[in-house]
C-alpha cells in the first residue's frame, strides 16, 4: 500500500471503531438516559459527526472545491449532499433519526475509494514494471576506463559495454562476449536467451551472465525500449467505445437523477402535504443510490487491468479501444514470411541418389556454392558446416530446421575459415543466371541448380514437386540427389492457428508474395483456412478490403478483422485492418508504428492469448455494467416508493461499487497464460 492508502485505511479503522462504539451506546439506551428525548437525538447528531468527519473530511473539501470550479455533479458532491441531508433530518427529531446512516454512507464510500485506489495501483504496477525497463546509463570505454553516460548521448555505430546484471541501453549487435539475456520484461518469455557475437540484442533486456561489447544500431529515441514506453504512456488516451459511452452516460445520468431526487424530496410535501422528513429521506436515498461510481470506476479499471495483464505477457495494447475491438475478432489474416515462418532459408529435405550419402550430397553442393553470397547458397553452406562439425545429423537438422535456419544461418560465414583449402579444391566457378552454379570441385564437374540446369547438361534427374526452392546436384554428369531449401515454419505457428480456432475465430487467412505452391504447403501444414499467394503490397491491401467486407457481411457488422505482420511492406495493411498486430521484437519500425497491438515475443501463439485476454476483459466489463445498473434500478424504484432505506442505498452504491471493483481486478490476472 502507498502512504496515502495507509493513511486512509487508518482513518477508516478509527472512524469504524468510534462508529460502532456510538452504536453500542445508542442501542443500550445510555444516550436517552443521559439526555432524555429529544436530547438523545441531538447527542447522537454530535457523536456521529465525529466518525463522519474523520472518514470524510477530504470528500467534503473536494466537493466544495469542485463546486466553486463548476464541476459540481461528481461522486464527491453526491455523497456530500446525501450525507448532509441525512444529518439534516435532526431538524425532525420526532422521526426516526438517520445520522448513523449518514456516517455509514461516508464510511463505506471511503472503503470503496480505498478498494478503487488499491485496484488501480495493482493494475498500474504491471505497467510500471514495464516502465522500469528504461536503462539509466550506458558504459563506454574512454582512455582505458569505463565511463557511465546517458544512453541519449550514444549514436549508431558507437560501442558500449554491458556488464552482468545491467540492462542493455540501446538496440545493437554483439561484437564480443557470450551471455544469457533475460527478455521477460519485454516479451514475457521466462527462459533466458543465449547471446553470441553477431546476434542482435534489444534495449531494456537484462544481461545475466557475461560481459558484452555491443555496437549500437539505433539512437536511443528510436530504440525498442523507447518505443515501448511511448506505447504504454499513450495507451490510456485511447478509450474504448464502451468506456466513452459510460463517461457520456454518467454526465447525462447524474444531473437527471439529482433533479429527480430534488423533485422527490420537495414536490410531494409542497403540493400534496406529504411528511417532509419522509420525502426528504426518500430523495436522499434516491440520491445515494443514483451515484454512478460503480460504473465510472469499474469499467475503465477493467480495461486498464486487461491492458496491464496483457503487458505482463509481452503483448502491448496501444489503447482500450483496440482491446475492445480485439475482443470482437472473427477473422485473423497473416503475412507469411517473418510472421508464421522465420524468414530465413534452411535445408528442409534431402533426397539422395542410390549409393550417395547425405554427407557427400551436402558437402559437394556446399563446395560448389562456397563463394556465392546468395541466401540459398549460404543456407547450404551453413547446413554442410553444421553436419561437418557433428552439430546436427541430417535427419535432426531437417526435423529441427530452426538450427539450420537460425543458429546455423547465424554461422553462415563459418565456412570462410575453409576458404584457403576450398580455393585449392574449387575452380572455374560460374553462376548461370536463372539456373544455378557450375564449378569444378576436386577435379569433378559439379552442377547445383534447378531442372533447367540439369536439362541443359543432359543430366537425367529425379524431379520433385516439394514446396520450396529445389536444388538438383550432379557431378561428372551423374545425378547425386536433391536438396530442398525453404523458409522454416515457426515452432508455435501450428498451435497458434489451432488456438485461434478454439478461441472462436471463424476464419484464418494467409497473404504472401511467395509462390503459390510454397504458400499452399505452409497453409496446409498449419491448418489455415484460406491462402492468397504471389501478392504485391498493394494486392495485400486489396485482399484485406475484400476480407473486411466479407467479415462485416457475415457477422452483420459485429465482427472485426485483425491483420498480423512484421515487415515494412505490411504497414499499409496493418493500418487498413480493424486491428493491426505487429511482431515487435524483430519487426520493422514502420510495422510497429502502424500497428495497434505489438507482440514483443514474436510468437504467433500470443495472438490467441491476446484475443482471450480481450474477450475476458469485455465479459468483465459487461458483467459490471449489467450488475450495477440492475441493482441500482431496482433500489431506485424501491426508494421512490419509500420501501428502500438508507442502508439499502449504501449497498446499492458502495456495495455494488466494491463488488464491481473486485470483479474488474480479475482482468489483470493472467497467471493461467504465464503457465503455458
Amino acid at each position: 500500500m502507498s502512504p496515502k492508502q495507509k493513511r486512509l485505511l487508518t482513518r477508516i479503522i478509527v472512524a469504524l471503531v468510534i462508529f460502532f462504539a456510538i452504536i453500542i451506546v445508542e442501542e443500550t439506551g445510555l444516550l436517552r438516559a443521559a439526555f432524555g428525548s429529544p436530547g438523545d437525538v441531538y447527542a447522537e447528531f454530535a457523536l456521529f459527526l465525529i466518525p463522519y468527519l474523520i472518514a470524510g473530511y477530504d470528500v467534503i473539501a473536494s466537493a466544495f472545491r469542485n463546486l466553486f470550479r463548476g464541476h459540481a455533479l461528481d461522486e464527491d458532491f453526491l455523497m456530500t449532499v446525501a450525507t448532509f441531508g441525512a444529518f439534516a433530518l435532526v431538524l425532525f427529531p420526532h422521526t426516526e433519526p438517520h445520522m448513523a446512516e449518514g456516517a455509514a454512507v461516508m464510511l463505506f464510500f471511503q472503503v470503496g475509494e480505498l478498494f478503487q485506489s488499491y485496484a488501480v495501483d495493482k493494475s498500474r504496477k504491471s505497467i510500471a514494471d514495464m516502465m522500469d525497463i528504461a536503462p539509466e546509463f550506458a558504459n563506454v570505454m574512454e582512455e582505458g576506463k569505463l565511463k557511465q553516460v546517458d544512453p541519449f548521448e550514444l549514436a549508431p555505430d558507437d560501442e558500449f559495454i554491458v556488464m552482468p546484471g545491467e540492462r542493455i541501453p540501446l538496440d545493437g549487435v554483439i561484437l564480443t562476449g557470450d551471455s544469457q539475456i533475460d527478455t521477460a520484461a519485454l516479451t514475457g518469455e521466462s527462459v533466458p536467451r543465449t547471446a553470441r557475437p553477431g546476434d542482435e540484442v534489444i534495449s531494456g533486456c537484462v544481461n545475466l551472465t557475461g560481459k558484452l561489447t555491443v555496437r549500437a544500431t539505433k539512437p536511443f529515441e528510436d530504440s525498442t525500449v523507447s518505443r515501448i514506453l511511448e506505447l504504454v504512456e499513450n495507451a490510456a488516451e485511447k478509450k474504448a467505445r464502451t468506456e466513452n459511452f459510460i463517461t457520456r452516460f454518467a454526465r447525462v445520468y447524474t444531473p437527471i437523477v439529482v433533479g429527480v431526487a430534488a423533485v422527490l424530496a420537495i414536490v410531494p410535501p409542497l403540493l400534496f402535504g406529504g411528511d417532509w422528513a419522509d420525502w426528504v429521506l426518500r430523495g436522499l436515498t434516491f440520491l445515494v443510490v443514483s451515484c454512478p461510481c460503480a460504473l465510472v470506476i469499474s469499467v475503465p479499471l477493467s480495461f486498464f487491468g486487461g491492458i496491464g495483464g496483457a503487458s505482463r505477457l509481452g503483448i502491448l495494447v496501444k489503447g482500450s479501444n483496440y482491446l475492445e475491438a480485439l475482443g470482437s475478432t472473427e477473422t485473423v489474416v497473416f503475412d507469411k514470411t517473418g510472421t508464421l515462418t522465420d524468414g530465413t532459408f534452411a535445408v528442409t529435405e534431402l533426397a539422395c541418389a542410390p549409393g550417395v550419402t547425405e554427407a557427400e550430397l551436402v558437402a559437394t553442393a556446399a563446395a560448389a556454392e562456397a563463394f556465392s553470397t546468395h541466401p540459398i547458397a549460404q543456407s547450404v553452406r551453413a547446413y554442410g558446416d553444421a553436419m561437418a562439425k557433428g552439430e546436427r545429423s541430417g535427419g535432426d537438422a531437417m526435423a529441427n530446421g530452426e538450427r539450420s535456419g537460425g543458429d546455423a544461418m547465424a554461422n553462415a560465414e563459418r565456412p570462410a575459415a575453409n576458404v584457403a583449402p576450398l580455393a585449392e579444391r574449387v575452380r572455374d566457378v560460374r553462376e548461370v543466371s536463372g539456373q544455378g552454379v557450375e564449378a569444378v570441385v576436386d577435379g569433378r564437374g559439379v552442377l547445383v541448380g534447378n531442372g533447367k540446369l540439369m536439362a541443359a547438361h543432359g543430366v537425367p534427374f529425379q524431379a520433385t514437386d516439394a514446396a520450396g526452392t529445389v536444388l538438383y546436384v550432379a557431378a561428372d554428369g551423374a545425378f547425386l540427389g536433391t536438396i530442398v531449401i525453404a523458409d522454416t515454419i515457426k515452432p508455435t505457428a501450428a498451435q497458434a492457428i489451432a488456438d485461434l480456432h478454439a478461441a472462436g475465430v471463424r476464419k484464418t487467412v494467409m497473404l504472401t508474395g511467395d509462390r503459390t505452391d510454397v504458400a499452399a504447403s505452409v497453409a496446409a501444414r498449419l491448418g489455415i483456412d484460406e491462402v492468397h499467394a504471389e501478392l504485391l503490397p498493394q494486392d495485400k491491401v486489396a485482399e484485406v478490403e475484400k476480407l473486411l467486407a466479407a467479415t462485416e457481411r457475415d457477422t452483420r457488422g459485429k465482427g472485426k478483422l485483425a491483420f498480423v505482420g512484421d515487415g515494412i511492406n505490411d504497414a499499409p495493411v496493418l493500418t487498413r485492418a480493424d486491428i493491426g498486430i505487429a511482431m515487435g521484437a524483430m519487426g520493422s519500425d514502420a510495422a510497429i508504428e502502424a500497428a495497434d497491438i505489438v507482440l514483443m515475443n514474436d510468437n504467433p501463439d500470443d495472438i490467441a492469448k491476446a484475443i482471450d485476454v480481450a474477450r475476458r476483459t469485455m465479459r468483465i466489463v459487461w458483467q459490471n455494467i449489467i450488475f450495477a445498473l440492475g441493482i441500482k434500478f431496482a433500489v431506485l424504484v424501491l426508494a421512490a416508493f419509500g420501501i428502500a432505506n438508507m442502508w439499502m442505498a449504501v449497498f446499492a452504491d458502495v456495495g455494488v461499487a466494491v463488488i464491481a471493483i473486485l470483479n474488474a481486478m480479475r482482468a489483470m490476472n493472467v497467471s493461467r497464460y504465464e503457465k503455458r
